[in-house]
């Protein structure tokens, strides 16, 4: 049997790595030209902690992980205004709780197609897939890497993210099943000494009306940054760059953000905050996963989790498959055991965004004092116990 991935992230390469343990061949189809090397940082719990211990991805994941101590909100001079214990909510989450950058959970699941039998998984970078299509034969994709050539498997899988161009071909135009959320978010990652010393260990985020930068030191004395605003185009902004739309949003904010703006990559990723909602997620031969089709949105904390728990359970039930024509229900099934734990996450971060960013002082304050009090013996139980009764499960 074989299987087609379009798309080397978090939920591609997991499930490319199941398959072939299962000795499907899968040829994985990324039209990147290498791996990307910038991301925002996550917390990973969740269904994922327990997914990646089942299939022994955990080790990679815990050895790439930042031991972080706090989250630390500070106003416009650098002081700080409240913060979370990350340590102290860890414990009352089990002590199973990593704080990952995005393309480190990426890199361990690339280095874990190790794992696989030789031959099995093949990763191919700059490959853009033109078309698809599928027929009594199976899945055929039109391939551009220089050449156009196409290639055939028995099972298609879109695993290209909330943008997917396999969703587009199959199931219909991105309109149809993208909800932004009214913001955007942009990510990127520069190499700055002096504020990596400053900040290692901690998470700052300002605090802020209606914007909100987040920063924090990683290795290699680089400064990963984090930028979270609304989705209010102002006249004039249509034909901004994003390192000129960032710069004009995120000015006064102090100078840790104003010395990373001035350090910001040409083409930073900048893109809208949104949810994925679907009335199907597979034909015959055909699967969406991941952000394809269930995008719960950064603000949910959950992607990378549900990315590899998805991506895995998928492996489970689609592995075993021997024949063409069980292909179908074991997709179907997929869908149905999968899609209840992706609609709750979706949820809660419909939930997060009506309050993620304060418009007023009243919302900035309220969010303070529901920060503070987490602080307090018995209160810090309960938030703990409301967040991990709200994620999917």
């Amino acid at each position: 049997m074989k299987a087609i991935v379009v798309g080397a992230g978090i939920a591609g390469l997991v499930a490319a790595r199941q398959l072939g343990l299962a000795y499907w061949d899968v040829e994985v189809l990324e039209k990147s030209q290498a791996p990307r090397p910038d991301g925002y940082m996550m917390d990973f719990f969740g269904p994922g902690v327990e997914a990646s211990e089942r299939i022994g991805l955990y080790p990679r994941l815990a050895e790439a992980a930042y031991h972080i101590q706090s989250a630390d909100y500070v106003d416009t001079e650098g002081r700080t205004t409240c913060s979370i214990d990350y340590l102290r909510f860890s414990k009352l989450a089990g002590g199973k709780v990593l704080s990952l950058l995005r393309p480190d959970i990426e890199a361990a699941a690339l280095a874990a197609l190790a794992d696989v039998p030789a031959g099995r998984v093949r990763v191919r970078y700059g490959a853009r897939v033109v078309k698809a299509r599928t027929d009594g034969d199976g899945v055929h994709v039109l391939v551009e890497d220089g050449l156009r050539q196409e290639t055939g498997a028995d099972v298609l899988i879109g695993a290209d993210g909330i943008h997917s161009g396999v969703r587009a071909g199959v199931f219909g135009p991105e309109r149809d099943y993208l909800r932004p959320l009214g913001m955007r978010a942009a990510a990127f990652i520069v190499t700055e000494p002096s504020l990596n010393a400053r900040f290692r260990g901690r998470f700052i985020l300002t605090d802020t009306l209606n914007r909100m930068a987040g920063l924090y030191g990683i290795r290699q004395d680089e400064v990963a940054a984090f930028l979270v605003y609304r989705d209010a185009v102002s006249p004039g902004k249509e034909a901004a760059t994003a390192r000129q739309r960032l710069r004009s949003e995120f000015a006064g904010l102090g100078d840790a953000v104003e010395r990373l703006l001035d350090l910001c990559p040409g083409h930073p990723y900048d893109d809208t905050v949104a949810q994925v909602v679907m009335p199907r997620w597979h034909t015959e031969r055909t699967v969406l996963v991941g952000d394809a089709c269930g995008a719960v949105s950064l603000l949910a904390g959950q992607g990378g989790s549900l990315a590899i728990a998805g991506a895995a359970l998928l492996g489970d039930i689609l592995g075993p498959v021997t024949r063409t024509r069980g292909i179908g229900g074991a997709l179907a099934r997929f869908e149905q055991q999968w899609r209840p734990v992706v609609e709750v996450a979706q949820k809660s971060g419909r939930r997060t965004a009506a309050t993620f960013l304060p418009r007023n002082n009243t919302q900035r304050l309220l969010r303070r004092w529901v920060i503070r009090a987490t602080r307090l013996p018995g209160v810090d139980q309960l938030v703990a116990h409301q967040i991990l009764r709200s994620i999917a499960k």
